[in-house]
């Protein structure tokens, strides 16, 4: 059985190392949250009831970490919020966790460094029956961008990057020992504040392709660091195909057409093998 370490949100905010003047420590309202980053009446239906509490844990901006904003290319950097959400045990499916963390990151007008958690005892579960393990911790960041067709307006620029400690999708505890480690603000980048989030990043993606290798690896080439997160996408696009046309396989009763669904796995488990290897 595959061992499981807890982790807190404390945990995280310490593995940064942020220093005491950036940190805030303050609640956020979870109606400011429902007005400004939920769609839809479900969502603003997940934000107020499936959050126990958002906590503002600090803002990094050049008053507090010395390190210069950005502004550049249509996205301005001027602040990163690192934010904790506890979120309530009652809303522990998958499909409610990612939601709850993408209309957070979409809430906030400035990158957010999000960590995400249950309360003690708590799991996110694939499915109602699916059993519950503790210890389940998220760490997800997202780049923004300013809105192309509303002045003011700051949208999402790409997928979320996240990686899960603990519980049973969690990176292996010798690989979240490594993450926790890197994390430290003095690590990362400081050219400007979107190189340092873009740091943090390159730190999650190290994680997550640590899952597949078994090695956490960094890196300080930005070229490098580039190739290892198409790699990594490529990776994760094709094993979700992989466990598409296997499912089809296992469900088709003509034999030619299971054989050519298995020739698809093989030229698809070839292409794997080839993106595994860039990582």
């Amino acid at each position: 059985m595959t061992e499981q370490i807890s982790f807190s949100i404390d945990d995280v905010v310490r593995a940064l190392a942020l220093p005491d003047r950036s940190r805030v420590d303050q609640r956020i309202p979870k109606k400011m949250l429902a007005e400004h980053g939920a769609p839809t009446a479900a969502d603003r239906r997940l934000l107020t009831d499936g959050i126990e509490e958002l906590q503002w844990v600090a803002a990094l901006k050049p008053g507090t970490v010395a390190i210069p904003d950005h502004r550049a290319d249509g996205r301005e950097y001027l602040e990163i919020a690192v934010l904790a959400l506890q979120v309530r045990a009652t809303h522990n499916k998958q499909s409610q966790w990612l939601r709850l963390a993408e209309l957070v990151h979409r809430a906030v007008p400035y990158p957010v460094v999000l960590i995400q958690a249950l309360p003690p005892g708590g799991s996110v579960t694939q499915d109602e029956a699916t059993p519950a393990t503790p210890g389940q911790l998220a760490v997800s960041l997202a780049h923004k961008r300013a809105a192309q067709n509303e002045t003011g307006k700051v949208v999402l620029d790409g997928e979320l990057i996240r990686t899960e400690l603990g519980g049973t999708n969690g990176i292996a505890p010798q690989i979240a020992a490594r993450l926790l480690e890197a994390l430290a603000l003095d690590r990362q980048p400081h050219q400007d504040l979107m190189a340092l989030y873009q740091g943090w990043m390159d730190c999650l993606t190290a994680a997550e392709a640590a899952r597949i290798t078994g090695h956490f690896r960094l890196t300080t080439d930005p070229s490098d660091a580039g190739a290892k997160r198409e790699a990594l996408r490529t990776c994760q696009l094709l094993e979700q195909e992989a466990i598409r046309l296997r499912n089809q396989a296992s469900k088709e009763r003509q034999i030619a057409k299971q054989v050519e669904l298995n020739l698809a796995l093989q030229r698809l488990q070839a292409d794997l093998t080839a993106a595994r290897a860039r990582l």
